[in-house]
C-alpha cells in the first residue's frame, strides 16, 4: 500500500483512535474498568476490566504524546476520570490490589508508563488527591520479590515513575532489576525470558516487546538519574538485536509465528520503534517506516478487529488455540505497543522518508542466530522468512515436558503458523497436544506421538544445527507455557535431529538411538510444515504416491516433504480449528513403513514455498566411527555436512523420577 509520509503518520493515528473509541461503551461510568466481552482470564472478570483500562490508557498515552496534548476526543480527561475512580479505595469499582490480582502489577506498568508520556496534560493537572492515591496504589510493588522473568520490568519502570513523582521506591529492587537483566542477557542483541534449569532457554517475543523495551523506557523516565553507562549498555544491545529483528519480518508484514502472547500481534513493532526512539537501530529510517506499515496493514487486512473495532483473540482470525491461561478480552492491547512510532514527532524522518523494501525483498539471505539456536532462511521471490529450531525450547532441562507448539517444534515462518489444538487451560482448550507439523517423533503401538522437550543443542552453524532429546510420552499430555502438569511417563530411544537450511529447503537427517530400556516397534514419523487450506479444495487425508508429501495452502505456499532415505511411506493429515491462520489446515508427513531402525540416518527435505521447489539438493550419507553424517550437495553447487553424534546410552537424566 503506498501512501505518502503525511498520509501515513495520519493513517496511524485514525487507527489508535478507532481503536480507543471502540472500547468506551465497554467501559464502567466512571471509566475504572473497561469490561471487553468474550471469556474471562484465569484472572477474572475484574483483573480483566483493570487490563482493558490500563493497556488502551498506554495507547492513548502514545497519542497524546506525539500529538503535543492535542486532544480532540478529551483522552486526557476520559483516562484521568479513570485513573481517580479505580485507584480510590472507597470506590467499589476501584482497581484490583497487587495482594487481590498479581495481574495488577502487569497492568501498572502500563499505567506508569502512560502518565509518564503525557504527565503535563494528566499528571500535572490532577489534583493531590488522585495523584496520592495512584501513588498508594503503586507503593505495594516495592520489596516485591515479583516472577523470575520480564515481570521484575514492571516493578522497575513503576518505581521509577514513582521515584519522579514523590512515590515509595527502592534503590535496592533497581540494583536487583539490572543485574537480573545482564544474567538473562544472551549476547548478540538476545535476552532469554528469566532462566529455566539456570539456563538461557525462553526465547520469543518477549526479548523485544519486553526485555528491550521496558530497560530503555526505564532509563527515559529516570533521565539524568538513571544509573551511569545504563542507557548506551541498553542501546548497544537493542542495536544489536535488530540486526536480527529485521530479518525475522515477512514480505507480506508478519512476524515470526512464533513463542507465547501472540494474541499481541503488532507489538512485535515495539522494538523497532524504540530503536527509532532510542537512537539506537542500525534500520534507515525509510526501513522501519516500511517495516511498521506493513505490519499494521497485516493485522489489518486479515481481520484483526472485529466489526465493532474490537481487537480480537487470535492472531488473524478469532482463534483460542494460540491462547494461554492469561488471555482474557483485553490481553490483545499490548499491540498498543506497536503504536509507540507516534511518539515520534511528524518531521521525524521515519515519518518523512521514503518507505524502502524489507530485509527479505532485497535478496535471499541465511542467517545463524546462535543465542536463540535458530537457523534463519529468507526468499525474496516469495517473502518467507523460515527458521528452524535447534535452541530454546521454554522447558527445564530436569524433567519430561509436553510440547508447547510455540517453542517445540522444528521449525517457524512468517507464513505460517503451527498447528495449535488448543492449550487446555484456556477455557475451550484441548488436551490433544500430538505433535504433528515440523515434529520429529516415534509412535507407540497405540499411535500416540512421542514429546522432545527438553532438548539440548548439540551445534549451531552458519547453514547447519544439531539437537537431541530423549522420546518419552507422558501419562498427562497436557501443556502451557511453562511446562504443564508432572506426570508418569515413559521413556523411549534418542533422537538427535540434524538440519542443513538453504532457502526454501531443509534438510533433516535423524538418528534413533536405544538407550537400554526402552520398547523395541515404534515408527518415526517426520513432519512438514502445516498450510492453512481452502475447505472445498483441502487435500485428501490419507497416504500420497512418490515418496513424497504435497500440500497447495490456501495463500498460495506449498508444502512438501521428500523422503531420501529411510522414509519411504508419504501421507496428508487434515485436522480442523487447529491452525491460527484458517479453520481447515494440513500438514505433509513422512514415515518409516515399519519400525525404525536404530543407530542409523533417516533424511527428508522439508520445504515452504509459493512454488514447487525448482532443483533439490542431493544427500548421501556416511559414517565417521560412531557419529552419522549427511553430505548435502545444493543445486548450485554449495555444500554443507551435517553431523549427527551417537548419544551416551548410558546417560539417564531423569533416573530418580518417577515413570509410568
Amino acid at each position: 500500500m503506498n501512501r505518502t509520509p503525511a498520509q501515513d503518520r495520519a493513517g496511524w493515528e485514525r487507527i489508535a483512535d478507532r481503536m480507543l473509541l471502540a472500547v468506551r461503551p465497554y467501559a464502567t461510568d466512571d471509566h475504572a474498568l473497561i469490561h471487553l466481552p468474550g471469556v474471562p482470564s484465569h484472572n477474572g472478570r475484574h483483573s480483566d476490566g483493570l487490563e482493558g483500562f490500563a493497556r488502551t490508557f498506554l495507547l492513548a498515552g502514545f497519542r497524546l504524546a506525539g500529538a503535543g496534548g492535542q486532544d480532540p476526543h478529551d483522552l486526557a480527561g476520559w483516562y484521568a476520570a479513570g485513573l481517580a475512580a479505580g485507584t480510590d479505595p472507597d470506590n467499589p469499582g476501584r482497581w484490583p490490589t497487587f495482594a487481590e490480582r498479581n495481574q495488577a502489577k502487569v497492568e501498572a506498568a502500563s499505567v506508569a508508563l502512560a502518565l509518564h508520556e503525557t504527565r503535563p496534560w494528566i499528571w500535572d493537572r490532577l489534583d493531590d488527591t488522585v495523584r496520592r492515591h495512584v501513588l498508594e496504589w503503586l507503593a505495594p510493588m516495592v520489596g516485591d520479590p515479583m516472577p523470575g522473568n520480564n515481570w521484575i520490568w514492571f516493578q522497575g519502570v513503576t518505581e521509577a515513575f514513582a521515584r519522579t513523582a514523590g512515590g515509595e521506591w527502592s534503590q535496592q529492587d533497581l540494583d536487583r532489576i539490572v543485574a537480573l537483566t545482564d544474567g538473562w542477557y544472551a549476547g548478540d542483541g538476545w535476552y532469554s525470558d528469566g532462566l529455566t534449569g539456570a539456563a538461557h532457554r525462553n526465547f520469543d517475543h518477549y526479548n523485544g516487546w519486553a526485555m528491550h523495551l521496558y530497560p530503555l523506557w526505564f532509563c527515559r523516565i529516570l533521565g539524568d538519574a538513571a544509573p551511569a553507562g545504563l542507557l548506551d549498555r541498553y542501546r548497544a544491545r537493542l542495536h544489536r538485536f535488530l540486526e536480527d529483528q529485521r530479518h525475522l519480518v515477512g514480505a507480506n508484514g508478519s512476524p515470526l509465528v512464533q513463542g507465547r502472547s501472540l494474541t499481541y500481534r503488532h507489538a512485535a513493532l515495539a522494538p523497532v520503534w524504540t530503536g527509532a526512539l532510542f537512537d539506537a537501530t542500525p534500520l534507515a529510517p525509510g526501513e522501519t517506516r516500511a517495516l511498521a506499515g506493513r505490519m499494521l496493514d497485516h493485522f489489518t487486512e486479515h481481520g484483526a478487529t472485529d466489526a465493532e473495532g474490537l481487537l480480537t483473540l487470535g492472531w488473524h482470525r478469532p482463534f483460542r488455540g494460540i491462547l494461554q491461561g492469561y488471555s482474557g478480552p483485553a490481553s490483545p492491547y499490548w499491540a498498543s505497543k506497536g503504536f509507540i512510532g507516534l511518539v515520534l514527532p511528524p518531521d521525524h524522518p521515519v515519518w518523512t522518508e521514503p518507505a524502502t523494501q524489507l530485509a527479505v525483498e532485497q535478496g535471499d539471505f541465511s542467517r545463524s542466530l546462535t543465542a536463540p539456536g535458530w537457523l534463519v532462511s529468507g526468499t525474496a521471490a516469495d517473502g518467507v522468512v523460515r527458521v528452524v529450531n535447534h535452541g530454546g525450547d521454554h522447558a527445564d532441562p530436569a524433567r519430561p515436558h509436553a510440547d508447547d507448539p510455540g517453542y517445540a517444534r522444528f521449525a517457524y515462518s512468517t507464513h505460517t503458523a503451527p498447528e495449535t489444538p488448543g492449550d487446555p487451560t484456556v477455557p475451550g482448550g484441548s488436551a490433544d497436544a500430538d505433535p504433528l507439523d515440523n515434529a520429529v517423533v516415534l509412535l507407540d503401538a497405540t499411535g500416540r506421538a512421542s514429546h522432545r522437550r527438553p532438548a539440548t543443542t548439540l551445534a549451531i552453524g552458519t547453514t547447519t544445527a544439531v539437537s537431541r532429546s530423549r522420546a518419552h510420552w507422558l501419562k498427562d499430555a497436557t501443556w502451557d507455557v511453562f511446562g504443564g502438569p508432572i506426570a508418569p511417563y515413559t521413556l523411549g530411544p534418542w533422537i538427535t535431529v540434524g538440519s542443513a537450511l538453504r532457502g526454501s529447503v531443509e534438510v533433516r537427517a535423524v538418528r534413533v538411538d536405544p538407550a537400554g530400556t526402552e520398547r523395541d516397534g515404534h515408527v518415526l514419523r517426520v513432519g512438514g510444515w502445516a498450510l492453512a487450506v481452502d475447505p472445498d479444495t483441502a487435500p485428501e487425508p490419507g497416504r500420497q504416491d512418490g515418496g513424497t508429501a504435497r500440500i497447495a495452502g490456501a495463500e498460495g505456499l506449498v508444502s512438501t516433504v521428500t523422503g531420501v532415505r529411510g522414509l519411504a511411506t508419504a501421507s496428508v493429515v487434515t485436522r480442523t480449528d487447529s491452525n491460527a491462520l484458517g479453520a481447515v489446515s494440513a500438514t505433509p508427513v513422512l514415515e518409516t513403513e515399519g519400525p525404525v531402525a536404530h543407530g542409523t540416518l533417516h533424511i527428508a527435505l522439508v520445504h515452504l514455498g509459493s512454488t514447487d521447489p525448482a532443483a533439490l539438493p542431493r544427500v548421501t550419507a556416511r559414517a565417521d566411527g560412531t557419529t552419522l553424517l549427511a553430505d548435502v550437495t545444493w543445486p548450485d553447487g554449495e555444500r554443507d555436512t551435517v553431523r549427527l553424534p551417537a548419544p551416551d546410552a548410558a546417560y539417564d537424566p531423569w533416573k530418580d523420577q518417577h515413570r509410568a
